[in-house]
């Protein structure tokens, strides 16, 4: 409906980094009602709740304590919704290889009841699904080759990984997320309900609180910023592109309004070859812009780790319009700026590792 009247917009994992921003800007839609839907129970996102309530528009907000495990109360949250975002999940690699039944009771069960109450509905919403670049396993066919200090593909004209990349889930997290890709995108063929996939590359911004499962960049900025250590697994050399979550709001904002088009399709998306970095030069770029000294232990890569993911966006740029506007630098000023303004009022995981801990966090 024009300007968003009437709209009802469920977010699931809402108050947390994505989420929180992703509400940030349904709500300064007028007459937008944002419905968060989340069990609270990673660090700093009450922190991101109260932020909601401070913004203009906070009246138009309400607040959920549920979990996607729980069949009717996803069930009762996605009563009276147009839309839905489901980003609920269990994102560590580390984690699901601990305790993979769980990963996959949230990843790939979750997800299902959450398609499951959009079916049973009636009402056909919009559902935007956030998967991962890791349901394309360790890249093995995909040849690289030092230059510098990064890794580039050996093939000529490379532009990225697009959506024509063979599926090959690697570790229990690859598989559970890569099992809810896979019914989201059947469940727009099957039932008709106007569904997108989203396979991400790393996503970092603002409201990212640092700790192993809200991202390595901004993980490494705090832990520079406190003058802890951080374990780098293999050569440092592996590359990743980087989007602002911005960058990736407007690109959700684009399916929708283009949701004739794009529903039922399945994009890659992240900064594309303009946003890509290797792990040590992201390093040296946050302690030039900080002036702090690294402190990095080194260790053995781990298993099914991309030596190189670059995602190919131009199936999304052409169907809808977007591109990523916003560079490196800037994300890592919006983060910057985000410590700035909470390291005193709030908990950063970074802040309070014990430099045996470092880090164990998975590149996504």
């Amino acid at each position: 409906m024009k300007n968003g009247i009437g709209r009802t917009v469920l977010i699931t994992g809402g108050a947390g980094f994505i989420g929180s921003n992703l509400a940030e800007r349904l709500l300064s839609e007028p007459e937008t009602r944002v419905r968060i839907f989340d069990n609270f129970s990673r660090a700093g996102v009450m922190h991101n709740v109260q932020w909601l309530r401070s913004l203009p528009g906070s009246k138009r907000l309400e607040v959920v304590r549920g979990d996607v495990r729980d069949r009717r109360a996803v069930q009762q949250a996605v009563t009276g919704v147009s839309e839905i975002y489901q980003l609920a999940a269990q994102v560590a690699v580390t984690t699901s290889v601990d305790d993979p039944a769980t990963d996959f009771e949230i990843n790939a069960g979750g997800t299902l009841n959450v398609l499951e109450a959009a079916r049973l509905s009636g009402r056909k919403p919009f559902i935007l699904y956030t998967s991962t670049n890791k349901v394309y396993g360790s890249l093995k066919r995909l040849s690289v080759e030092v230059e510098g200090t990064h890794y580039r593909a050996s093939l000529r004209g490379f532009r990225g990984v697009d959506e024509s990349e063979p599926l090959d889930f690697h570790s229990p997290y690859g598989c559970s997320k890569g099992t809810a890709d896979q019914y989201i995108h059947d469940y727009s063929r099957i039932y008709d309900l106007p569904t997108v996939v989203f396979r991400m590359s790393c996503i970092a911004g603002p409201r990212q609180f640092g700790n192993e499962d809200q991202g390595w960049v901004a993980h490494f900025l705090y832990s520079v910023l406190n003058g802890k250590p951080i374990t780098v697994y293999g050569d440092g050399y592996q590359v990743r592109d980087v989007l602002h979550v911005q960058d990736l709001i407007d690109a959700m904002m684009a399916v929708r309004r283009t949701i004739d088009r794009t529903r039922g399709e399945v994009f890659n998306l992240g900064g594309g070859m303009e946003r890509a970095v290797s792990i040590v030069e992201m390093l040296h770029t946050i302690e030039r812009k900080v002036r702090k000294p690294l402190r990095l232990k080194y260790s053995r890569i781990r298993p099914g780790d991309q030596p190189l993911y670059i995602a190919d966006t131009s199936k999304l740029e052409q169907m809808t319009g977007w591109r990523a506007h916003r560079s490196i630098v800037q994300i890592l000023d919006d983060i910057h700026q985000f410590w700035r303004q909470n390291h005193n009022v709030t908990p950063f995981p970074a802040a309070s590792l014990e430099p045996a801990a470092a880090l164990h966090m998975e590149v996504a």
